[in-house]
């Protein structure tokens, strides 16, 4: 989803810019509520009623804001933009003078673009220089008048030390474990139904297989004088067990929350509903996954069950680097920016409220029960 602005001209004259438009929108508005495309309008659509016919407003066209006959990259760094900005926006060229936001940016893909520009250029973007440069040449020029982020280089299959840190992320959640408890709030459920025959022993190897193969899902994070570290298990004894439970059960089953000091952070359950019918259940600790780790997930746990089904082990492309390798380049970058990243925003957030005093329509409860709405 994407926020679209349809504007409609006064008697003085057409319709300003899209580009002056978003600079002045995004003058006056937070990032995520500046709208990614401009549509103008002779006249806003009506129902008979009088009422705006939001079925009847047109989709924003991005290849109407590709520039037609553009000009080529002149430098090796617009050129890098360019295949950036055509990457994440998921089009096939992007010229130079060709904007973001006109083409369906918004500020969650203006966050992956900045994660590749990282990347390819080792420089650091705000979502704020992507709103006000938002062309492959003009944040060329922005960042060509920056000083590049020295940063540590990674490097897979390092030698581990004995107590592995905790990235940020890791920690965040740890902390969080030590404030409230064991609490199912932390744990992502996804449920998977499953049809035809099933081959339960190859089901529990293939899951099995993926906890070889990807180290935080057999990682335990013990402490030592409150200071917790990862223990990652060796395959052999991280050894997962498929469980069963009705379809009654699944709910409580996703209702028990893990313990991070000595429990793996996935579970995975079987229900039967029918004849050649199953239900999947995965429940995995947040410590140990997120949203855009649940297709690569999956497709290893597919890629392993066929193999398995065949009585023999899944090929597997090997992985780059692993988990503990982000972690200590992470570390090694903190050692360097830590200190300067910590005092600005200790200044920016310096005389701030602890607590916003936000309009609600509800009484604010002690201690939050997690459930939302």
């Amino acid at each position: 989803p994407r926020l679209v602005a349809y504007v409609v001209a006064d008697r003085t004259g057409a319709a300003p810019e899209p580009a002056a438009l978003r600079a002045h929108t995004a003058a006056a508005l937070p990032d995520h509520m500046v709208p990614a495309s401009f549509v103008a309008l002779d006249a806003l659509p009506r129902t008979v009623n009088g009422k705006l016919d939001t079925a009847a407003l047109p989709a924003p066209d991005p290849a109407a804001a590709i520039a037609s006959g553009g000009r080529l990259p002149r430098t090796g760094r617009e050129e890098l933009l360019c295949a950036a900005f055509a990457a994440v926006l998921g089009v096939e060229r992007v010229g130079p003078d060709d904007d973001f936001f006109a083409l369906g940016g918004h500020s969650l893909i203006a966050m992956r673009l900045a994660a590749r520009i990282r990347a390819a250029l080792g420089e650091e973007v705000s979502l704020r220089t992507v709103f006000d440069a938002p062309t492959p040449a003009r944040l060329a020029a922005r960042l060509g008048t920056a000083t590049a982020l020295a940063r540590p280089a990674l490097h897979a299959g390092r030698p581990l030390p004995e107590r592995l840190p905790l990235s940020s992320a890791q920690r965040r959640l740890w902390l969080l474990h030590q404030v409230e408890g064991p609490n199912p709030a932390y744990t992502v459920p996804s449920a998977w139904r499953l049809t035809g025959a099933l081959d339960r022993t190859a089901l529990e190897a293939a899951l099995n297989d993926v906890i070889a193969r990807h180290a935080p899902l057999r990682t335990v994070f013990p402490a030592v004088d409150g200071e917790p570290y990862q223990h990652v298990l060796d395959p052999a004894r991280a050894r997962l067990e498929l469980a069963s439970a009705d379809g009654a059960d699944l709910a409580a089953e996703a209702a028990r929350p893990f313990d991070l000091a000595r429990d793996l952070p996935l579970r995975a359950v079987l229900s039967r509903t029918g004849p050649d019918e199953h239900v999947l259940l995965l429940l995995l600790h947040h410590i140990a996954t997120d949203e855009w780790s649940d297709r690569p997930l999956l497709a290893d746990l597919s890629t392993a069950y066929a193999a398995r089904a065949q009585d023999r082990a899944p090929d597997w492309t090997p992985l780059p680097a692993g988990y503990a390798d982000y972690t200590l380049w992470q570390r090694d970058l903190l050692a360097q920016a830590g200190p300067a990243l910590l005092a600005h925003w200790t200044g920016v957030l310096d005389g701030l409220p602890a607590e916003l005093n936000l309009p609600a329509d509800r009484p604010r409860p002690a201690e939050s029960s997690g459930r939302g709405g």
